[in-house]
């Protein structure tokens, strides 16, 4: 019973030293590992910035598959806040009623169709659907267009053994091309039509701004999901003990899914370039540095979480950094909570058990740090 077991390649250096070393394309970057130095970093914008060159704060740096910003993720302060004062209200539209109607109806109707199945892979016929049929109600775009995006992959950025894939990321640059187009002659009531009649920073937002928001949407939100469902599901299958309790317990549920995104930490890392020379754990640094704010390091400091390396569905006190923090607090972080919540929910209504048939791990290659983030298959069999 160890498939949901991820373990921590970082806790030595974390004790030791606070910071890790690895290499991104020929470019050194300093991991920070501890939660304090991970939120301190974060918090302060002015000495590790987001803003650098577009694709550079990404791990793997992806500057040699774009141009264009991806916002407001990579735009520092004060330009920040007023992107995020147009796009928040948006992407809260997961707490409106009527949003959690669509959404529950979406994730109950895949989940009653998959119990009808004598066997399944969670990546690629659940986890990749889920994803993607409710990304049409985070773009208010139509439900058809989902098939579009599964055909495309658990990532937008990478195929199989290619972490950047040129080809696969201009697939999705063209079609969002044209829906900026469609939306900027016909406009609708979906995510890119709002964005083109919309202002930032006393102006207009122009196609290459919109175009950057959609980048982000897309591809920030796509195998963060997939692998934070796939390893919930993991979990549940060989923690039935915990269904149970939860069917007995409903009140903890919230619990549990900070507690699931905490441990699982579906996003691993994220860049920042130093401004200037500073210090990292008493660790020099010059200017224009990288940096890896390692949040799935952070989330296992035993001085902040008791029994760090367990699930503990009802913790009460849980400072998780998984969905960023300070500034940069993730956009979809709403949106995914969303679906865990719906999708737990109707798993404890309509599934006694989950047997876990076969499977192949998901490791980061983070030089001499291996991290398993999820899985490439996992092929499970409901119990009804």
């Amino acid at each position: 019973m160890n498939k949901s077991n991820f373990q921590d390649p970082f806790e030595k250096e974390r004790i030791e030293k606070g910071f890790g070393k690895m290499n991104d394309q020929g470019e050194e970057v300093t991991m920070v590992l501890g939660h304090k130095d991970v939120r301190r970093c974060a918090h302060n914008a002015k000495t590790y910035q987001s803003g650098a060159a577009p694709g550079r704060i990404v791990i793997p740096s992806e500057e040699n598959i774009r141009d264009i910003r991806q916002i407001p993720f990579e735009v520092d302060p004060p330009l920040h806040a007023d992107y995020r004062a147009v796009l928040d209200p948006w992407f809260k539209r997961p707490l409106e009623e009527e949003y959690t109607t669509k959404l529950k109806n979406q994730i109950q109707s895949l989940v009653k169709e998959v119990l009808k199945r004598e066997s399944l892979d969670i990546v690629s016929e659940f986890a990749l659907p889920l994803q993607s049929r409710a990304l049409t109600l985070l773009l208010n775009t139509p439900y058809s267009q989902a098939e579009t995006w599964i055909s495309w992959g658990t990532h937008v950025f990478r195929s199989e053994g290619t972490a950047l894939d040129a080809d696969k990321a201009n697939i999705l640059y063209d079609y969002i091309d044209k829906e900026i187009e469609r939306a900027s002659a016909a406009p609708t009531d979906d995510l890119y039509s709002v964005l083109l009649a919309s202002e930032a920073n006393g102006k207009k937002l122009t196609k290459k701004e919109v175009k950057g928001v959609i980048i982000l949407t897309f591809a920030g939100g796509r195998d963060t999901v997939i692998n934070a469902v796939t390893n919930s599901i993991s979990y549940f299958s060989e923690h039935p003990e915990s269904l149970e309790r939860l069917r007995n317990e409903p009140e903890i549920l919230n619990n549990t899914i900070e507690e699931l995104i905490r441990y699982f930490s579906p996003l691993t890392q994220m860049g920042r370039i130093t401004t200037e020379a500073s210090n990292v754990c008493e660790h020099s640094l010059k200017a224009d540095s990288k940096i890896s704010l390692c949040w799935a390091s952070a989330n296992r400091d035993a001085n902040v979480f008791e029994n760090a390396n367990e699930i503990v569905i009802d913790r009460k006190i849980n400072p998780h950094v998984a969905f960023g923090f300070g500034t940069h607090n993730c956009l979809g972080a709403t949106h995914a909570r969303q679906i865990l919540k719906i999708l737990i929910s109707t798993l404890l209504e309509e599934v006694k058990s989950i047997d876990i048939i076969d499977y192949k791990e998901n490791i980061e290659d983070l030089g001499h740090f291996k991290r398993k983030v999820g899985f490439d298959s996992l092929h499970v069999k409901f119990n009804y």
